[in-house]
């Protein structure tokens, strides 16, 4: 699996979609938004910005959620290093992603200075965010990462259909790499990946979701 890359369609031209788990990255009425909403307001950010803060995420994708961080860690006026790791087992090749990301002209400084330096996986050097995107599966791959992440971005495909994702095991993992007190958010109101995560020790509220979902999931580390 860690040899595979992402095979994707175009909706509208602009939209990437998944031909491995039929469905697209990103928002079709405004991706950029959701992610601010889901992520970013879901684990209480840039609020809770301090120097040295640490993001994970499960689903690298676009690389959409990582610029939108980057940009509200800029815009914050924060010291120091944003860490930003994230667990993806289908990468985007980069020619991809620079044509998903044209549709959010907003994050542009930070998708060239992205784009400039990044080799498709791996540590890439952004200056005040340091990346590392873990290639492969992440239910093999994140037991055996030692680091700990303050935030969570839980950003799979629908767990509908990709719900190796989000399992009660994997979720486990997600709070085992969690610091005390820390969060995770998703757009995700699933019944079993709400439980997953109270089951690994978070605390879950349902809270309004963007758009069209009437719901998503935000959780507090116990």
């Amino acid at each position: 699996m860690a040899d595979q890359q992402a095979r994707l369609s175009w909706r509208d031209g602009t939209v990437p979609v998944s031909d491995q788990f039929d469905d697209p990255y990103f928002s079709i009425q405004d991706g950029l938004a959701e992610t601010e909403h889901v992520f970013l307001a879901g684990n209480d950010l840039p609020g809770r910005f301090v120097p040295g803060f640490r993001i994970a995420e499960l689903g690298f994708g676009t690389g959409l959620n990582m610029l939108a961080a980057w940009r509200a860690w800029e815009a914050a006026g924060q010291e120091g290093v944003l860490r930003f790791t994230s667990f993806e087992a289908f990468p985007m090749a980069p020619a991809d992603m620079g044509k998903a990301l044209e549709a959010f002209p907003a994050l542009a400084p930070w998708t060239g200075r992205f784009l400039d330096k990044w080799q498709g996986s791996g540590a890439c050097d952004l200056g005040s965010l340091q990346l590392e995107v873990v290639r492969g599966d992440a239910r093999m791959s994140l037991p055996e990462w030692t680091g700990q992440a303050d935030a969570w971005f839980l950003d799979g495909f629908s767990p509908a259909k990709n719900p190796e994702l989000w399992g009660e095991a994997l979720m486990a993992q997600v709070a085992a790499h969690t610091a005390p007190g820390g969060t995770a958010a998703t757009y995700t109101a699933a019944g079993f990946v709400r439980r997953g995560l109270e089951a690994a020790g978070f605390d879950v509220t349902r809270i309004p979701g963007y758009g069209r979902k009437r719901h998503m999931t935000k959780a507090v580390l116990r």
